[in-house]
């Protein structure tokens, strides 16, 4: 289990000034402790926030550090919490998701190890994206 500061720790640790909607998103994340996508975020705060106040809080979010985004087949961008011990997105490259085909949740498993990419001479990675799918522990019972 990841252990994740309060709303409060989150905006100081990263120098960022305690506001409503951001308070409210990053509650949501703590909540759910999953990926959420824009429209699950406008659907979770949306009553109390527009779009663009929401919009913004999540790129500042991701430019912070606070939220890396989740790979997904989709097209649709989802976001999940970075661990509190995640320095300037070093886990972004070295960690796998994992979308539940039955519940639709992604997961940061990132306690499981990459395996070593051997590529052709001349290759180059700037970003890997890994994201499993299939069933989840808790709809796997």
């Amino acid at each position: 289990m990841h252990h994740f500061p309060s709303p409060t720790d989150f905006l100081k640790k990263h120098e960022l000034r305690k506001t409503p909607c951001r308070m409210a998103i990053l509650e949501s994340f703590l909540n759910t402790q999953n990926a959420l996508s824009h429209q699950n975020i406008e659907e979770l705060v949306g009553e109390e926030f527009d779009r663009v106040t929401i919009y913004r809080t999540l790129t500042s979010f991701e430019e912070k550090g606070i939220l890396h985004r989740v790979p997904n087949m989709s097209g649709q961008a989802k976001y999940a919490l970075c661990e509190s011990n995640c320095d300037e997105h070093q886990h972004k490259e070295n960690h796998v998701h994992f979308k539940c085909q039955e519940c639709q949740n992604v997961y940061c498993l990132s306690q499981v190890q990459l395996p070593d990419l051997n590529l052709p001479q001349g290759y180059k990675v700037e970003e890997a994206e890994f994201l499993l799918s299939g069933t989840c522990d808790k709809c796997n019972f």
